[in-house]
């Protein structure tokens, strides 16, 4: 796939404030693949596609700082470790004066290259404000490109105590952006055992 130039108005958030449960409570974007941190590998190829880059994170801010401007995961009214959409709210809050967010787990290592224009053309051609991937048939709910305009509208929906990603998604009237072309791209990495397959998978 061709690299896509950086976007003009378009800020990328890398989503790396979870516990690491099934990583026995690691910080998976500082694990390690292929000499690598995770989070190294999922700015390396978000960055060339936006403006700037933002990572939300709980723990560890400092060696986030290598990669990105950091925001604080959650906030004091609604506390942290509640799932993507506090840090999805964070880097919205952080990001105000672009035009579209688009944000990514840390633990997705070999996003496609186009993925910024192909989430936002998604969202633009059936004029909605959000588009998330599909991928064979399998819904990537948090690799998503959403209007910085929705903030007011997800704080109003986490501080009604919900925090489903899909339930927020199908009240915005998000869609589907279709990556069938590159189903490998959106490998999570969120156990021991799956760091394995995406060592043999990163080695090919």
């Amino acid at each position: 796939m061709a690299e896509a130039p950086a976007g003009k108005g378009i800020a990328g958030l890398i989503l790396a404030g979870g516990q690491g449960m099934r990583m026995n409570r690691q910080d998976k974007g500082l694990v390690v693949l292929r000499g690598e941190p995770m989070v190294a590998h999922v700015a390396r190829r978000l960055a060339p596609q936006v403006s700037r880059l933002i990572i939300s994170a709980n723990r560890h801010l400092d060696l986030y700082g290598r990669y990105g401007e950091v925001v604080q995961d959650g906030e004091a009214e609604l506390g942290a470790w509640q799932g993507p959409l506090l840090g999805i709210a964070a880097g919205l809050a952080a990001a105000r004066q672009d035009a579209w967010l688009v944000a990514v787990p840390c633990d997705t290592p070999f996003l496609p290259l186009d993925l910024a224009a192909r989430l936002i053309g998604a969202a633009e051609s059936s004029a909605a404000p959000m588009a998330y991937a599909m991928a064979g048939g399998q819904r990537h709910s948090a690799c998503m490109a959403l209007r910085t305009s929705l903030l007011p509208d997800l704080l109003a929906y986490l501080r009604s105590g919900d925090r489903k990603v899909g339930l927020w998604q199908a009240r915005t009237g998000a869609v589907e952006a279709c990556f069938d072309d590159a189903p490998d791209a959106f490998m999570n990495v969120n156990t021991p055992a799956e760091l394995a397959q995406a060592e043999r998978y990163a080695s090919q």
